[in-house]
């Protein structure tokens, strides 16, 4: 069974963005679920991603809304964590997501945080183990990159994402 998930992360509606894109939502048109990985700081946020697909989200270092700040969900498998990012520190480094992931015991770890889009996968060999790590970047105020968000199709025990630039 194919699963899509829409990855959007880090949208500042009102307080750096007047609105989110409304490519967002023909791009996520077609998900089963939405993963909004914080720093939403509007509740009207949610309520738009929602009435497309249903919608998870964590809580950001920006936002007020009452969130969790970490998730685990098991999808097909998967063991797939998802964080704002402002709890790795230094911001968006590679080795402390991976030790995270670990800690979890997750094959992929979903974060904002950076603005900056990241697709990594990393091999432990002495696990023989694989942890994909994922930013979807930010649809309205990106950092040295354009605005963007992502799709994770999981599939055939596979998972597939493909970061969306929104020129």
């Amino acid at each position: 069974m194919k699963l899509i998930l829409g990855v959007i992360s880090d949208t500042h509606v009102y307080d750096r963005a007047d609105k989110v894109p409304k490519k967002i939502f023909q791009h996520f048109s077609d998900v089963d679920l939405i993963i909004h990985c914080g720093d939403i700081t509007s509740e009207c946020v949610l309520e738009d991603l929602r009435d497309i697909s249903k919608t998870v989200a964590v809580r950001g270092n920006m936002d007020y809304l009452d969130l969790p700040r970490e998730i685990v969900l098991n999808i097909e498998g998967f063991n797939i964590g998802i964080i704002h990012g402002d709890i790795i520190y230094p911001r968006g480094n590679v080795l402390m997501m991976k030790y995270y992931s670990l800690e979890k015991n997750l094959d992929a770890l979903i974060s904002g945080h950076t603005h900056i889009p990241l697709i990594k996968e990393i091999y432990i060999e002495k696990l023989n183990k694989k942890i994909l790590l994922l930013n979807p970047g930010s649809p309205t105020v990106p950092r040295v990159f354009e605005k963007s968000i992502m799709k994770v199709e999981i599939e055939d025990n596979r998972i597939n994402p493909t970061l969306i630039s929104l020129k």
